[in-house]
């Protein structure tokens, strides 16, 4: 599952592979492709970080006290020390947000690549658009 709206909305620059804590309900609904991370973005609190705003749907044969869950609920990622270390460095220095821009499968494990991103003004917004027109109108010749 791509967050196409990040590259959009954001300049991306350095990306990291991120593991995610899930209930195995929560697993089996993003096998199924019930989860949408457009929203999704990082925060890092007390030296960890959190996936806020993503949404994984509840999974319809799951037991009924596992069906409780909140679908938006804060899910924590893991990476290693020095890699928080970085992310929040540069997000305190220079102005960088963090969004998630993918989730996936690796080995049998969900994934979240995350990316260090600032925002895009109107102007470079008409840029990408011109340019994702550009080059559609190239493939169709």
């Amino acid at each position: 599952m791509d967050n196409r709206k990040a590259s959009y909305e954001y300049f991306l620059y350095d990306k990291i592979e991120a593991g995610i804590k899930l209930t195995g309900s929560e697993v089996k609904a993003i096998r199924e492709g019930k989860c949408n991370i457009n929203d999704a973005y990082v925060i890092i609190k007390n030296n960890k970080v959190y996936l806020l705003n993503s949404f994984i749907a509840k999974y319809d044969y799951t037991h009924n006290t596992m069906r409780n869950e909140d679908e938006r609920r804060t899910r924590e990622l893991l990476l290693h020390k020095h890699q928080i270390l970085k992310l929040q460095n540069k997000v305190k220095a220079q102005g960088f947000t963090i969004v998630a821009t993918k989730l996936y499968f690796a080995n049998g494990l969900v994934k979240v690549e995350i990316a260090l991103a600032k925002g895009k003004n109107i102007r470079d917004k008409r840029e990408t658009i011109k340019k994702r027109d550009l080059a559609r109108e190239k493939d169709n010749n």
